[in-house]
């Protein structure tokens, strides 16, 4: 989905008054409630509402999609992202990589491309690609494995990652609000992130277009912390001021 500024208009109003009501959003934006609904459905597919009779309200904040409902959606979006990280990356790089699909289609982009790298993930699934390379150093965390989508988080995990300083960490996030503030759901997943971006020396924030006005409940950190944020399409316009402000490199995938 490609986000409109109409989008971005009704995730306001949603946002500042809890629920909105299709009538009073066609009225607010000078369209029909037919256009509202099909609005709705699209900033729905992408969790960012959840729709309700007559009306719609913001997506959950507790818990995140099904894995495999995230890993099908965006799949063009998150491999263009993939291959322009891939090619922020140098051969023979130490690497952290987190939890995600976005960072797991970054694994694929490496692998195909790639020699010489070393890498340390708290992913299962990015450890199954990067071993089939040959030429690569795979190492995954120790700690406890997450059943619904492979990740690996706790105390065990935190000390094994406090004990390397690699190039780079390429970190995923469910959420984006307009004040920089980046959201996740699980705040053992959120701690793992965090060791890896205070162990490294670059920090790349992957991201497609559906994270930015997510919803969710736990505060990773804050956008300005990123040397670099890898998206498929221009953030809202806060974001983009933030990201100036700071002077964070946005590099937008070429679709």
């Amino acid at each position: 989905m490609s986000r409109s500024p109409r989008h971005d208009k009704i995730l306001q109003l949603v946002r500042e008054n809890g629920f909105m009501p299709i009538e009073e959003l066609a009225r607010l934006l000078d369209v029909t409630p037919q256009t509202i609904r099909r609005d709705i459905n699209q900033l729905c597919e992408a969790n960012l509402l959840r729709r309700y009779h007559g009306g719609a309200a913001l997506g959950n904040s507790v818990e995140n999609e099904d894995y495999f409902a995230r890993k099908g959606k965006f799949q063009s979006e998150k491999a263009h992202i993939a291959d322009m990280i891939a090619r922020s990356i140098p051969d023979h790089a130490s690497l952290f990589m987190s939890i995600g699909t976005t960072i797991e289609a970054v694994a694929q982009a490496l692998t195909a491309t790639h020699k010489g790298l070393r890498v340390i993930t708290n992913n299962i699934h990015v450890a199954s690609i990067m071993s089939t390379n040959p030429d690569f150093t795979a190492m995954i965390t120790s700690g406890t494995v997450r059943a619904s989508d492979g990740g690996i988080t706790g105390v065990a995990t935190l000390d094994f990652i406090n004990q390397f300083k690699v190039d780079y960490a390429i970190i995923g996030v469910s959420g984006i609000e307009p004040d920089g503030s980046l959201l996740d759901f699980d705040y053992r997943e959120v701690r793992v992130a965090q060791a890896m971006m205070n162990n490294a020396r670059h920090r790349y924030l992957a991201a497609d277009h559906s994270k930015f006005g997510r919803n969710a409940l736990v505060r990773m950190g804050h956008i300005s912390e990123f040397h670099t944020v890898f998206t498929d399409a221009a953030p809202p316009e806060p974001v983009t001021k933030l990201l100036e402000e700071h002077n964070v490199r946005l590099v937008l995938s070429e679709a």
